[in-house]
């Protein structure tokens, strides 16, 4: 049998038997991936941009869009590389690399989705207070903290995965290299210390799932309480669409992740990869920019600055 010294490439899941499928599935991976981009890229410019904009809301947002641009970004690129070359090659350090960052980008949202959550808990319950304790500098240490909890996290996960001795062949299922694909390589008697990484992984999850239903309780019974119906209107607005990306992205990881073993399958796995991988980062801009106005002016803005800046240029090239 091949072990990891042996392998140095693996195998990803094709996406489909005949060529004109494989095209088909390029193309469809091309348009979500490119509506991904423009959808990030434009949140990320407007806020970066934007006076108006330059709020703690919209930091935690702009940090936002820059993890769902490196989260796809770490997945769609192959794939559609694979389709288009009709290949299913990945390299041994190529594999690593996708582990390592995909796991960088998702464990970092999460915990900013947290961080997130607290940020609107404080501006509904203790809107007096929201100042001093989201201040400039206390937001960038959250914001750093979030992206170094994920550092930390796919440091250990990737470095213990990759340690393992593969017993079973270079095949991943997978549409991408993951981490329960690799395990399923590994020995049997090799996988447990990385299987109890996982769940010490899950608790801290699970702590950030408690401490966000926690924020959502308290800002729910403070809305309740507003003697004034525009007031409440406005409070779900501005926690309705953080609420929906958690929801979405809590709900996809766990329907692919705990789904029991009887139900596995290779089509199965594969819908639930790009469930989790694909459709929040594509959703998430369209989710956020959707009833709120100030996003959806910054971006009017700035994309008629882009028409006028090109006209004028255009007419000084003509002159």
């Amino acid at each position: 049998m091949p072990n990891s010294s042996s392998i140095s490439e693996f195998l990803l899941l094709a996406l489909a038997d005949t060529r004109q499928l494989q095209l088909l599935h390029f193309w469809l991976l091309l348009g979500i991936y490119l509506a991904a981009l423009l959808g990030n890229g434009l949140i990320s410019t407007a806020v970066a941009c934007d006076h108006r904009l330059h709020s703690p809301m919209y930091f935690f947002l702009l940090n936002l869009a820059l993890l769902d641009l490196g989260c796809i970004s770490t997945t769609l690129p192959k794939a559609m590389a694979n389709a288009l070359w009709h290949t299913r090659h990945i390299s041994y350090a190529g594999c690593a690399a996708q582990v390592f960052f995909f796991f960088f980008f998702i464990s970092a949202e999460y915990s900013l989705l947290t961080v997130m959550s607290y940020d609107r808990y404080v501006a509904i319950c203790k809107p007096l207070h929201y100042g001093t304790l989201l201040g400039s500098r206390a937001c960038a240490t959250m914001a750093a903290a979030a992206w170094g909890t994920g550092l930390l996290n796919a440091v250990l996960q990737t470095a213990n995965t990759f340690s393992l001795p593969l017993c079973q062949g270079n095949a991943v299922n997978q549409l991408f290299c993951e981490i329960p694909q690799i395990l399923k390589l590994s020995c049997s008697d090799a996988y447990l210390r990385e299987i109890w990484l996982l769940g010490v992984s899950a608790s801290l999850s699970s702590g950030c799932f408690v401490f966000i239903l926690f924020s959502y309780v308290q800002i729910f019974r403070a809305v309740l309480r507003m003697p004034s119906e525009q007031g409440r209107h406005k409070a779900f607005s501005t926690c309705l669409p953080h609420l929906a990306v958690v929801t979405l992205f809590v709900s996809t990881a766990f329907v692919a992740n705990l789904k029991p073993p009887s139900l596995s399958s290779q089509a199965l796995d594969l819908t639930m990869a790009v469930l989790y991988s694909v459709v929040p980062p594509t959703l998430n801009p369209l989710i956020y920019s959707m009833r709120n106005h100030e996003l959806k002016d910054a971006v009017r803005k700035m994309i008629s600055w882009t028409h006028f800046s090109r006209d004028k240029l255009l007419i000084c090239l003509c002159k």
